[in-house]
Order: C-alpha cells, then sequence, then structure tokens
C-alpha cells in the first residue's frame, strides 16, 4: 500500500524557483524508481523528470538546465527544485513511483504508483 503526498504548489512570476517535495509512505523509497509528471490543461500528461534508487536522472528537454530532481531516500522523499520557471511550465504536478529500483521509463505508464498532483502556475 504505497501513498504519495504531494506538497503545496503555488504561484510565482516568470524567471522565479520553487521546491516541491513528495513523502512517500507504505515502503521503502530507496528500493524504488521515482519521478515527477505534469499535465496542463487539454494536454497529455508528461514527464518532467525521473530517478533511479541510485540517483541516475533524466529529465525532459524542455525542463534541462532548469530543474533538479533528488531524493532523501532516509526520509522517503521526493524533491523538485524548479528554477527560471516560465509560463509553459504552469501544471498540475504529480509524483510518481515505480515497482522497481531501475526506472523502465518516463511515460506514465511505466510507473505504479501515483500522488494527487499539486498545481503550479507561473504568471508573466
Amino acid at each position: 500500500q504505497v501513498q504519495l503526498v504531494e506538497s503545496r504548489g503555488g504561484s510565482v512570476q516568470a524567471g522565479g524557483s520553487l521546491r516541491l517535495s513528495c513523502a512517500a509512505s507504505g515502503y521503502t523509497a530507496s528500493s524504488r524508481c521515482m519521478g515527477w509528471f505534469r499535465q496542463a490543461p487539454g494536454k497529455e500528461r508528461e514527464g518532467v523528470a525521473v530517478i533511479s534508487s541510485w540517483g541516475t536522472t533524466v529529465y525532459a528537454d524542455s525542463v534541462k538546465g532548469r530543474f533538479t530532481i533528488s531524493r532523501d531516500n532516509a526520509k522517503n522523499t521526493l524533491f523538485l527544485q524548479m528554477n527560471s520557471l516560465q509560463p509553459e511550465d504552469t501544471a498540475m504536478y504529480y509524483c510518481a513511483a515505480d515497482a522497481y529500483r531501475e526506472c523502465r521509463g518516463t511515460e506514465p505508464t511505466d510507473f505504479g504508483y501515483w500522488g494527487q498532483g499539486t498545481q503550479v502556475t507561473v504568471s508573466s
């Protein structure tokens, strides 16, 4: 029984920063691939970044160099540091976890557990 709970999102001006966190319970986070996804109204859910149990990361081209995914396995917590935010980053952000230490991929279908999502809004 895995539960994932995202922290409160927020609203920021373009160029600003925001940090999201995801608290996991019901399993040991160190044993799971984890990731962040986002979905804007009228668009498909897309992968933002994923991280393996040992810290290997993959980023979407749209956020590379601006976002950083990290994890604190001792606290079963996943983080997403978002810098240089742009209006195009506005979306509902979701925390996700898989059943394996290795990440199977960066598509939503590669992840079996999901948080409820948190809203991030970037204004110009």
